[in-house]
Formats: structure tokens, sequence, C-alpha cells
């Protein structure tokens, strides 16, 4: 357990340290920057699979059905990976275009 586990009182807090990463998607001929978040959450006990979170800045396949990217890890690499994994899953269709 590390030091800033203990700064949580009660298990409700669902204290988490934060971890940011920053990742450019190569998309038709483009480069697309996604924000990582990853939370590490205070895990008592035997569980620790679900310890880390990581989610992305943004969506995926906007126009079809928007996909928040996001990956669960019993630690931060496999979490991330599986956020990375997830941003490659579907394209980055960008904003819709403004009807006049």
């Amino acid at each position: 357990m590390s030091d800033w586990e203990l700064a949580q009182n009660d298990p409700a807090e669902k204290l988490a340290r934060l971890h940011f990463f920053s990742m450019m998607k190569q998309q038709d001929g483009m480069e697309i920057e996604f924000g990582i978040t990853v939370k590490e959450f205070v895990v008592s006990g035997q569980n620790q699979s679900m310890r880390f979170f990581a989610q992305a800045d943004r969506q995926t396949n906007q126009h079809t059905a928007p996909y928040t990217p996001t990956g669960w890890g019993s630690d931060l690499l496999k979490a991330l990976s599986e956020c990375i994994r997830a941003i490659h899953r579907f394209p980055y269709e960008g904003p819709l275009p403004e009807e006049d």
C-alpha cells in the first residue's frame, strides 16, 4: 500500500491518483491527439483487477454510435494499453458539420 492511499478514511470517498498521457492517432494522413487519464483507485482486499481505469478525452465513431474509449486493468500498463486499443477500434469522425 502506498502512502497516499492511507489518506482515504472511508471507501465511499473513492480516492484515486490521476496519471495523464497523450497519444497521436494516425488516420487519413492526419494526426489526432487523444488525452488519456488513468485513475489509480485505492482498492482493499484481494480484488485488484479493477484498480486502474483509463478514459480518453474524446470520442470515436461520432456519426454512427459515439464511443468513448476506456480500459480497466490490475496495473497502469494494462488499463492504458486497453484504452489505446479502444481508440484504434473505431475511426475518429470529428464533429458534425454545422447546418446553415
